[in-house]
Formats: structure tokens, sequence, C-alpha cells
């Protein structure tokens, strides 16, 4: 009963079960494949996506240039007014200056002012070019 008993278990080394080696060639084989069809199809989703966008900018590039072509005509268009529009501004400015009020209704009237001198002018052949008054 009272015998010895070891503290300790024997030191034999345990052997832990071995597990059969896998052939680690046709792991790579086959990690090899899948990253060949992985990469094939990425640079097929790649070309799809391209292939879509140049069609589109194919599509849209007419649109643009017709667009581009109505707004040079507008900015055409734009400076004739501008040029319009100044000349009518210095006309309306003219037509309310006092100092230009006299000259205003000898031009609409055909009313000259008593002090002045109408001038005739004519032609050799006997016909009146113009009546200008004599300032």
């Amino acid at each position: 009963m009272n015998a010895f008993q070891p503290s300790r278990p024997p030191l034999e080394p345990i052997q832990k079960r071995r597990v059969a080696p896998r052939p680690r060639r046709h792991l790579r084989q086959r990690s090899y494949q899948v990253m060949a069809l992985e990469t094939t199809v990425k640079i097929g989703v790649n070309v799809v996506i391209s292939v879509a966008a140049t069609s589109a900018l194919v599509q849209l590039l007419p649109y643009h240039w017709l667009q581009q072509d109505k707004l040079r005509e507008i900015g055409t268009e734009v400076k004739l007014m501008e040029g319009r529009v100044n000349g009518l501004q210095a006309e309306f400015s003219r037509n309310f200056d006092p100092r230009e009020n006299k000259t205003i209704m000898q031009q609409q009237s055909n009313r000259f002012d008593p002090n002045q001198r109408q001038v005739v002018i004519i032609n050799k052949d006997g016909s009146e070019v113009e009546q200008l008054p004599d300032r």
C-alpha cells in the first residue's frame, strides 16, 4: 500500500498520429488554376466595362458637338444683341438730352430754324441730290 507511486508520468515521448502528407504539388497546381481563372474573369469584366464606356462615349459625342454648336450660335446672337442694345441706349440718351432737343425736332419734322438757310445740291443733269440745312 505504501508503495512508491511515480509522481510523474514516464518520460516516454508521446507519439502523435502521423497525418499522411498531402501531395503539395497538386495543391499548388490547383491554386495556380484558381488564380488563372480569377484573373481571366477580372480581365473579361474589365473588357466588358471598357466596351460599355466606349459605346456610351460614341453615342454622347454627337450630342456634345451639337450642344457646342448651339452655344456658339447663341454667343454670336448675344454679341449682336449687345451691339443693338448699346446703339439703342445711345439713341435713348440722345433723345432725352436737352442740348439735342432742337436737332431732333428738325430731323423728325423736316422743319428748319428760320435762321438757317437751306442748301440744295444739284447734279450736272439737273436733278436734286439732297437738301441740307446750312448751319
